[in-house]
């Protein structure tokens, strides 16, 4: 019979696939296990759909319960065939099968995302920090990692034990070896059509991300369960509600929009890094009608220019952003009580001092970061201006819930 094609209903750059079979043995029902009040496989997802590199979020999975899940969570499901979810089946089996289904209804795919569902403190950040390595390094993979100093040993028949990563008769000091990386086993990327050609994850030229190793927590086994609960509830909260009806969003630019670090070229010319990401969250806030401003005390051309391409008031060479901050407000009926402000640095502290709720990057400086009511998870220009919107949004949200 004649096979019968169809156009595909939508196009996707990048999919982020997560494997999830139903037989673990380890830990039966592990994927769907309770983890600081999501189940365990919610917290994979969440990070996909936060990441502004991934399109969408398939779950691949063999269980109609950890399918319930996903729906749940925000995935699409991808029925996985019996005979790949058998203990002997690989992650590249399953990828392959999902890559499949997933081009057939959405042609084909530039990226690929295998996300572990056994990796619970994943974030959006590290996630989009794999692309961006990939695309900052021409690669055809990357992957995560975390920074590794120890001495690796393993049995010699003259010897004893001999060092695997090291020389035994020299004890260099940390500063002195070469960077080692240990494989994460979270987060790995690779373009779609050669890893359709090489069915493996790792091929061609290979980029790599480091992530912070307070977040390489693999689920095996119930202590992991409980040592990722305490990392989980131990990540910084908002110390405080944000108000219940905020009337508007201010921003610092340095450090937040940016990474803080600059470029210079042969002419003398500054160039930053921004994050992509940060415009959809703009985009998203002023869609819920949110009032936005940027205050900085530096003038920069750049600002101006980022801040007319994201459509956002903006006022830069001031030498006191506080006085600036209380005249804006009065000037647009705004009560600084009801404000939201996002600053990294000391010449923000006055702004904290004035507003109802303030937000600081990762990064930010300690000053900043302790007296902030909420830090972000990633660092200024690499994502924490999406963060603080998604986070906003989801204030907004819930507030509109309860009415």
């Amino acid at each position: 019979m004649k096979k019968e094609f169809s156009l595909p209903t939508t196009s996707l750059r990048c999919a982020m696939i997560i494997p999830a079979r139903g037989g673990s043995k380890g830990l039966p029902g592990k994927n769907t296990r309770m983890l600081a009040g999501k189940p365990l496989l919610a917290w994979s997802v969440e990070a996909g759909l936060g990441a502004r590199g991934v399109d969408k979020v398939f779950v691949s999975t063999d269980s109609a319960e950890i399918a319930a899940v996903a729906q749940v969570a925000g995935a699409e499901v991808i029925a996985r065939p019996a005979d790949l979810a058998d203990d002997k089946a690989s992650s590249e089996s399953a990828l392959l099968h999902a890559l499949e289904v997933i081009e057939a209804e959405h042609g084909p795919l530039d990226t690929i995302v295998f996300g572990q569902c056994t990796s619970p403190l994943m974030i959006s950040a590290d996630i989009d920090g794999v692309l961006d390595a990939m695309a900052r390094d021409s690669a055809d993979t990357g992957f995560a990692a975390v920074p590794f100093h120890r001495f690796v040993w393993r049995a010699d028949n003259v010897r004893g034990w001999d060092g695997v990563n090291h020389d035994a008769s020299v004890r260099l000091r940390r500063q002195d070896r070469e960077p080692e990386y240990l494989e994460a086993g979270s987060i790995y990327a690779m373009k779609a059509d050669g890893f359709r050609r090489r069915q493996h994850r790792f091929f061609g030229r290979i980029a790599l991300h480091s992530i912070d190793p307070e977040r390489d927590v693999e689920i095996d086994s119930l202590s992991d369960f409980q040592l990722a609960e305490a990392l989980l509830h131990a990540r910084p909260k908002a110390s405080k509600a944000l108000p219940a009806s905020l009337q508007a969003l201010v921003f610092d630019f340095d450090g937040v929009f940016t990474d803080n670090g600059v470029i210079l070229d042969s002419e003398g010319n500054e160039h930053v890094r921004c994050d992509r990401g940060d415009g959809m969250g703009i985009s998203l806030l002023r869609a819920r009608g949110l009032p936005m401003m940027v205050l900085s005390t530096e003038e920069n051309p750049i600002l101006r220019f980022r801040c007319e391409k994201l459509r956002l008031p903006h006022r830069h060479g001031l030498s006191d952003k506080r006085v600036a901050l209380e005249e804006w407000a009065q000037r647009e009926g705004f009560d600084l009580a009801k404000v939201a402000y996002m600053g990294n640095d000391i010449n923000d502290l006055g702004c904290f001092e004035a507003v109802g709720f303030t937000i600081c990057p990762a990064d930010g400086h300690v000053s900043a970061r302790q007296a902030a009511d909420w830090v972000t998870l990633a660092p200024g220009g690499a994502g924490a201006v999406r963060e603080a919107a998604d986070f906003i949004l989801d204030h907004l949200s819930k507030g509109e819930q309860a009415k």
